[in-house]
């Protein structure tokens, strides 16, 4: 099935990154395929599919991570793979990571797992440092006494705020989260979601979020994407991708189960 890309006034937005033609696989397995995507500058995209069908190894291609066997990545307009070693170290400064799960490092307190980007990528001393941690853990919403926490002191909620603290810690121009909001409750999911939308529209973020989270997507995306058959299937609005006539798009956003916060089908239930 063909990309139906139904937002029709994307071509006049400006690109951030573009993906053509990727594919990605492992072994004999290919997971990834003719897939084509694009990220406009301060959108917030928010990518679905079914478990498995290579959300993350999209992720982890587009940074790096993992492999390409075929296609292109542009980010910032240039092509990633062909970028020497200072372009692509000037390059990662300017993307951060949310992990699933956090992904802490257990040995570190909070604020030092902040400046783990800093003293990779800056020559810093630890005043100048410490302040900048503090000012990232504050953006982010957590109390002053979580900086010297180790992460298993830490809730779901406060682990997830930490990491993406982290992410923030070289004010990147696009952020990437990996099931942000996954294992927390529905009033701290809520409140993650609000967080994103509020540092979006302070910071300019550009934001990729991979995520199943339906109430995530019909409150803070500006678009969403769907994986599916090893490529992108639709991408637009929520509202109108939806719509799209696919058997696991109709499942996953029209069933009574899966509903999302504001969308008709949750306003029919209540």
């Amino acid at each position: 099935m063909a990309v139906h890309d139904i937002q029709n006034t994307a071509s006049t937005r400006e690109s951030i990154i573009d993906v053509r033609g990727l594919e990605v696989g492992f072994g004999d397995v290919t997971v990834l395929k003719d897939l084509d995507l694009t990220v406009y500058r301060g959108e917030i995209l928010g990518f679905v599919g079914a478990s498995g069908t290579g959300k993350s190894v999209l992720l982890r291609a587009i940074l790096g991570l993992n492999q390409k066997r075929a296609g292109t990545i542009d980010v910032f307009g240039e092509p990633y793979s062909q970028m020497d070693e200072r372009e692509r170290v000037h390059v990662e400064e300017r993307l951060g990571v949310l992990f699933q799960h956090g992904a802490l490092f257990s040995a570190l307190n909070v604020i030092q797992n902040v400046q783990v980007p800093m003293r990779e990528h800056w020559r810093l001393d630890k005043p100048m440092m410490d302040r900048l941690a503090a000012v990232k853990l504050s953006m982010v919403g957590l109390p002053e006494d979580a900086a010297l926490k180790a992460p298993s002191e830490l809730s779901g909620g406060m682990i997830k705020r930490a990491a993406l603290a982290r992410a923030l810690a070289l004010d990147p121009d696009v952020v990437f989260l990996d099931e942000p909001t996954s294992g927390l409750d529905p009033l701290g999911a809520a409140a993650f979601d609000e967080l994103i939308s509020d540092l979006r529209s302070a910071l300019g973020l550009t934001v990729f979020m991979v995520t199943h989270d339906l109430d995530s997507l019909f409150s803070v995306c500006d678009r969403v994407a769907v994986l599916g058959n090893q490529k992108v299937l639709t991408v637009g609005p929520v509202e109108e991708v939806r719509r799209f006539d696919h058997p696991w798009v109709q499942d996953y956003f029209n069933t009574g189960r899966a509903v999302g916060r504001g969308s008709p089908a949750a306003t029919r239930l209540e």
